[in-house]
């Protein structure tokens, strides 16, 4: 068996979220094309909310260490796509695509705060509480969600 890409590996990963996504509230989720060195996330059409994706056995095995790596690149991609929160999804060893709601979430611990509470100020504003939390998918878009991103569930 030929090794896949990684960039079939990303594809792959992104259609998955993308897929379910549109099937949870945000409607108009789709890959976005690359944008060389102003990256806005791996998917569009989801207004005020930047998401990356990894995939594949770097996902599946990923360190605490490189979580926090990818946590970084997603905050200045936050930035470069003018949204005012970001997530990072990561595959789940054992968890194959078509159950990509139950992938790991990440995000700054004020980020999850502000969510709840819908309270955007102290003591968790941007640049404190910034470790790692880690939700499942399909809660991190119920938050989110809750929260007024993507369209409202149909019994809030």
């Amino acid at each position: 068996m030929t090794p896949r890409r990684p960039r079939d590996i990303g594809t792959a990963a992104e259609t998955a979220v993308v897929r379910f996504l549109a099937a949870n509230g945000f409607p108009h989720a789709e890959r976005r094309s690359l944008r060389g060195a102003l990256d806005a996330g791996d998917i569009t059409g989801t207004p005020g909310v930047c998401w990356e994706v990894k995939g594949g056995e770097a996902a599946r095995t990923a360190s605490d260490l490189l979580i926090v790596k990818w946590l970084g690149e997603l905050a200045a991609e936050i930035v470069n796509a003018a949204a005012a929160v970001g997530v990072l999804v990561v595959q789940r060893a054992g968890v194959g695509p078509a159950n990509a709601g139950r992938w790991w979430a990440y995000m700054p611990a004020w980020q999850l705060a502000e969510l709840v509470s819908g309270d955007w100020v102290k003591p968790y504003r941007r640049g404190q509480r910034e470790f790692p939390v880690r939700l499942l998918l399909a809660d991190a878009v119920s938050l989110l969600r809750a929260a007024g991103y993507g369209n409202p569930k149909e019994n809030e």
